[in-house]
C-alpha cells in the first residue's frame, strides 16, 4: 500500500480503537481491578477459591479485548484482498505491455480506492463494536 494511503488508514483505526479504549475498555478494566481486590479481600475464601474470583473478573475484558481484535482481524483481511487485487490488475496490465508509469498510476487509484471504501466502513465497524462491547455483562 502507498505510504500516503498507509498513513491514512493507520491514523483513522488508531483513532478508532484510542476512542474504544476511552470509552469502553478502560472502564472494563477498572472494574476488573475493583472486582478482583474484592477476590483479595475475602480473608475466609480458599487460594483456589480467590483465583477463581479474579478469574471470573478478568473475564468481561478478556472477552471485549478478543472482540476488538478479532473485528480488526477481519478488517485488515478485507483491505489485503483488496490490495491484492490491486496488484493482480496491475501484473495484468504490465503482463498486456503497458508501461511502467501507466501501471503506477493504475496501482496508485486502485489502493486509494480500497483505502477510502474501507475508511468509509469503520463508522459500521466502531458503532458494532460499542454495541456488542456493551452487551458483555459485568
Amino acid at each position: 500500500m502507498a505510504e500516503a494511503h498507509q498513513i491514512r488508514m493507520q491514523n483513522q483505526v488508531e483513532e478508532m480503537v484510542q476512542s474504544l479504549e476511552r470509552d469502553h475498555i478502560r472502564k472494563m478494566q477498572g472494574r476488573m481491578f475493583s472486582c478482583s481486590a474484592e477476590c483479595c479481600d475475602r480473608p475466609s475464601d480458599s487460594m483456589s477459591q480467590v483465583h477463581q474470583c479474579i478469574d471470573r473478573c478478568h473475564t468481561p475484558l478478556a472477552k471485549a479485548q478478543g472482540l476488538v481484535t478479532s473485528e480488526l482481524e477481519k478488517f485488515q483481511d478485507r483491505l489485503s484482498r483488496c490490495t491484492m487485487h490491486c496488484n493482480d490488475k496491475a501484473k495484468d496490465l504490465f503482463d498486456s505491455g503497458a508501461k511502467e508509469p501507466a501501471v503506477r498510476s493504475l496501482m496508485e487509484r486502485c489502493v486509494g480506492s480500497c483505502v477510502d471504501d474501507h475508511i468509509n466502513l469503520i463508522p459500521s465497524m466502531t458503532r458494532r463494536l460499542k454495541e456488542n462491547l456493551d452487551s458483555i455483562p459485568q
